[in-house]
C-alpha cells in the first residue's frame, strides 16, 4: 500500500517518526507529509530518511506534475498525527493552503486523523464543531489519548501511541478501502459523535466496545466473535482494571539513569488476561520491552514521578488496581544538564546524592482510605493488588518480607514473587503466592505468566462486589 503520514505542527510530530517506521516495516510505501511548522520539530532528513521518499510541505514544488492531485491519487490512505487543532480547523473549512491540505480535499482514500493538542483546546466548542464537521464527511477521527501533556498538565488532548495509530489505521483501511467517490458517500464510514463520553471509566468502558467492535468487524471467523462475547461475560465483565507494568528509569544525566531489571512482561501478561475475562483495561507501562496487548488503552511513563501521576488519575474510578511495575526506590536529587564526565583524576569519582521516591501503592490505599472515611466511597479502587518481588535477606525469607509488607503497605493482596538475575524479570514463566489482608488464604500460582495471570484475576474477581443495575 502507500500510505501518507500527515504531520502536523504541534510538539507530538516526535511521534511521527516511529509511524512512518511502523508503516515502512509492514512493507508500505510511505510518503511523509509534513505542515510547514511541522518541520520546526521534525527536520526535513529525518523524515526522508525514514520514508525513503523526497518530503515536500509545498503545492508549487513539482508544479508539473500537480503533486497534491498525484499523491491524493496514488494514496490507499491518508494517515495524519498529530492533527492538531488549527490542523483541523482548516480541513474542517476546506483549506488548501499547503501540500498536506490539498490532497486532503483532493483524496478518496480514507483518512485517519489523531488529535494532539491541550485538553482545553481539544474540549473547546470549535474544536469540537470541527471534528464533528469531519466525522460527518467520512473522516474518522481518533479520541486523543488521557495522559500527561507538554508541561505540567495532564487530561484528554495526548496522541495516542503510534502503535495504536497504526493498528487503527490498518482496521480502517482494511474495512473501508479507496473508492471511486469521497469516503462522505460511503454509508457507515466512520461515527458522527464522539467515541468517548461522560466519565473517564464511561469512555474507557466505551473505547473497550469500539476495540472489540472493530476486530469482529475485521473477521470472519465467526467463532471468533463469540470468543469475543463470551468475553464480555467473564469475571471481570463490566469493570475497569487499570494495570501498571514495567520498570521506572530516573534519569541522571542526559545519557545515564538508574533503572532496574523489569521487562513488563508480567503487567502486560495481566493487561491481556484481564482484557479476556472481559474487563475494560488501562495499561500504564513504564518502559516497557515488550508489545502492549491489543484492545487495551496504554499510557506510556518514564520516571515513578511520571508513572505516580498516571496512576492516581486513572485508578480513582478503577474496580481493580494491580501495581506490577517494579518502581524505584530512589531518584537522584539532582539532573546533570550535561554528561557527567570523568575527571583526570583516576581516584576521582563522582557522589550522586539520592532522594525518596513517593510510595504509590501506600498512596492509593491511603486515598482509598481516606474518602471511605468521608463518605466519598466510590472514590478509588475497590481491590489494590500490589507486587513485592522480594530476594530474600540473611534473616529473613521472601515470603516473610512480603508478610511484613502486606501490612506495611495495607493493600488488599500482595503477589509476592522471588526476584534475581533470570530469574523473575525478563522470564517467561513466574511463580508467585498471592497474600491478602481480606483473607487468611495464600495461593500459590505458578506457570506461564499468561497462565498466572488468568487464575490470579480470577481469585481477585471472586472478592469484587456485585455490579449494580
Amino acid at each position: 500500500m502507500r500510505i501518507i503520514v500527515g504531520i502536523g505542527g504541534g510538539i507530538a510530530a516526535y511521534k511521527a517518526a516511529m509511524l512512518l517506521r511502523l508503516f515502512a516495516k509492514n512493507g508500505d510505501e510511505v510518503i511523509a507529509m509534513p505542515t510547514p511548522n511541522a518541520t520546526k520539530f521534525v527536520g526535513v532528513p529525518t523524515l526522508e530518511a525514514l520514508s525513503g521518499n523526497p518530503v515536500s510541505t509545498d503545492v508549487f514544488d513539482r508544479v508539473p506534475e500537480v503533486n497534491h492531485v498525484r499523491q491524493a491519487e496514488q494514496a490507499d490512505a491518508v494517515v495524519i498525527a498529530p492533527a492538531t487543532a488549527d490542523l483541523l480547523a482548516r480541513l474542517a473549512a476546506g483549506r488548501a493552503d499547503d501540500l498536506l491540505s490539498s490532497t486532503v480535499l483532493t483524496t478518496h482514500a480514507p483518512v485517519i486523523l489523531a488529535p494532539a493538542m491541550h485538553t482545553q483546546m481539544w474540549e473547546h466548542p470549535a474544536t469540537q464543531a470541527n471534528v464533528q464537521t469531519l466525522r460527518s464527511w467520512g473522516y474518522h477521527v481518533i479520541e486523543p489519548a488521557i495522559g500527561r501533556l507538554t508541561g505540567p498538565d495532564s487530561g484528554p488532548g495526548r496522541m495516542p501511541e503510534p502503535e495504536d495509530i497504526f493498528a487503527v489505521a490498518l482496521d480502517v483501511i482494511a474495512r473501508f478501502p479507496k473508492g471511486q467517490v469521497h469516503p462522505v458517500y460511503t454509508p457507515g464510514y466512520a461515527p458522527t459523535e464522539p467515541l468517548y463520553t461522560g466519565t473517564e471509566q464511561e469512555r474507557m468502558a466505551a473505547a473497550r466496545a469500539a476495540t472489540l467492535t472493530s476486530a469482529l468487524l475485521g473477521q470472519g471467523d465467526s467463532s471468533q466473535a463469540t470468543g469475543a462475547s463470551e468475553s464480555l461475560r467473564g469475571p471481570l465483565a463490566g469493570r475497569l482494571v487499570v494495570i501498571t507494568a514495567g520498570g521506572t528509569r530516573e534519569a541522571l544525566d542526559p545519557v545515564r539513569f538508574l533503572g532496574n531489571r523489569s521487562t513488563g512482561k508480567q503487567g502486560v501478561a495481566l493487561a491481556e488476561a484481564a482484557r479476556d475475562l472481559g474487563a475494560t483495561v488501562h495499561l500504564i507501562g513504564a518502559n516497557l520491552e515488550v508489545p502492549a496487548p491489543e484492545g487495551v488503552q496504554v499510557t506510556r511513563v518514564v520516571s515513578a514521578l511520571e508513572l505516580r501521576e498516571a496512576t492516581l488519575e486513572a485508578s480513582a474510578a478503577a474496580d481493580v488496581l494491580i501495581m506490577s511495575a517494579a518502581v524505584a526506590d530512589f531518584r537522584p536529587a539532582e539532573f546533570a544538564e550535561f554528561k557527567i564526565k570523568k575527571s583526570a583524576d583516576s581516584e576521582d569519582a563522582p557522589v550522586i546524592q539520592l532522594v525518596r521516591n513517593p510510595d504509590i501503592l501506600r498512596e492509593v490505599v491511603v486515598r482509598r482510605q481516606q474518602a471511605r472515611e468521608a463518605g466519598e466511597s466510590p472514590l478509588g479502587p475497590k481491590l489494590i493488588v500490589g507486587f513485592a518481588a522480594e530476594t530474600g535477606s540473611a534473616e529473613k525469607t521472601p515470603l516473610e518480607l512480603g508478610r511484613e509488607k502486606l501490612q506495611r503497605k495495607g493493600t488488599d493482596f500482595l503477589a509476592v514473587n522471588t526476584v534475581g538475575v533470570n530469574r523473575g524479570f525478563g522470564t517467561d514463566d513466574n511463580t508467585i503466592t498471592l497474600l491478602s489482608t481480606l483473607n487468611d488464604e495464600a495461593p500459590v500460582f505458578s506457570g506461564s505468566k499468561k497462565e498466572l495471570s488468568v487464575r490470579l484475576l480470577e481469585h481477585v474477581a471472586a472478592f469484587l462486589p456485585e455490579l449494580s443495575a
